[in-house]
């Protein structure tokens, strides 16, 4: 009896690393490697995320998975190139919230609709935005920023990495919502800024996370709140937007996830979302994403969908209001 248990064990053992192994084959059959596009240079924070990414991916699929920098006009040509590859499963494109165009509110604003031009695999990760201020700022934090704002309206700037960035969106959300006056200076970019506001030549800025956390922890910069819906756990003492009374629900975040050509087949889509989503709980890529104070998602090929559709509902509302011809 225990020798016929032991003979049903292996042989179901033995279904299912062969339906796992066939998995693998009818998905990625040929022997050449998988293409991860990044529409941005080496050396970035997206391009960092992609190349840990498939490091871990490669190991599960046993399939080679590179790294190709498709670089220029804002993205453009690496999602251009990701558009039109084969939707055969061997080019995947990692790309964060898409550019805009300068010219019209809402939809019309994108330069691509990631829902149809692309199929949508899995959120990646997450990062919200950190409003820091010069160290001159009379003002510790957010709901002190607010007030002394409406005491003194369009006494202070702002600076973001240019117009219709989410950093400019993010903060146009702030003025709309408590109503204040705060002059938005544009930057081509936001290398610059920290510095800038470090040495008091603008008041505020809207930074991305790993960008800022380096300059507050070095005392250079004064963080008065987190985009996020939570605190980030690199700075567990500055709060989110949404504890400060009128900001409920306030959630802006940058992200970054993998998207296929259009017609990839879903099962292909599907399976390279679990191999993801997988190597995205492992302790080591988790340590080091959290170092750079960037938040690990995962999930479904709907779900990614869902929260692009979210996303540019949310950001649709401001672009209706907001000026992209600064």
């Amino acid at each position: 009896m225990k020798k016929r248990t032991l003979i049903t064990l292996s042989l179901a053992f033995a279904g299912l690393c062969s339906a796992s192994f066939a998995q693998t084959q009818a998905a990625w059959p040929k022997a050449h490697s998988i293409t991860l596009l990044v529409p941005y240079g080496a050396g970035g924070s997206l391009d960092g995320t992609t190349r840990l990414v498939a490091q871990y991916v490669s190991v599960r699929l046993g399939q080679s998975v590179v790294v190709e920098n498709a670089t220029g006009a804002g993205g453009s040509i690496g999602i251009g190139k990701a558009i039109a590859a084969p939707a055969d499963g061997y080019t995947f494109l990692m790309a964060g919230d898409a550019p805009l165009v300068p010219g019209g509110p809402g939809e019309s604003s994108y330069r691509y609709n990631m829902l149809k031009d692309l199929a949508p695999v899995v959120l990646v990760n997450t990062a919200p935005m950190v409003l820091v201020a010069s160290p001159s700022v009379p003002a510790q934090n957010f709901a002190e920023l607010v007030s002394f704002t409406r005491k003194n309206p369009g006494r202070l700037n702002y600076a973001s990495s240019g117009i219709g960035t989410l950093p400019h969106l993010a903060m146009e959300m702030v003025k709309r919502q408590a109503q204040l006056h705060i002059v938005h200076i544009p930057y081509r970019g936001g290398a610059q800024i920290a510095n800038d506001v470090a040495a008091k030549q603008i008041e505020l800025a809207m930074l991305i996370s790993a960008s800022a956390v380096p300059s507050i922890r070095a005392n250079l910069l004064k963080p008065l709140a987190v985009t996020g819906n939570t605190r980030l756990p690199s700075l567990p003492n500055v709060p989110a937007i949404s504890e400060t009374t009128g900001f409920k629900g306030y959630n802006v975040v940058s992200w970054a996830g993998l998207y296929a050509p259009a017609k990839t087949p879903p099962e292909i889509v599907q399976r390279m979302a679990q191999e993801i989503t997988e190597v995205l709980k492992l302790d080591a890529v988790k340590a080091k994403l959290l170092d750079q104070s960037i938040l690990p998602q995962g999930g479904t090929p709907a779900a990614f969908s869902a929260f692009i559709e979210a996303d540019r509902a949310q950001l649709g509302n401001i672009l209706k209001t907001v000026s992209l011809k600064e």
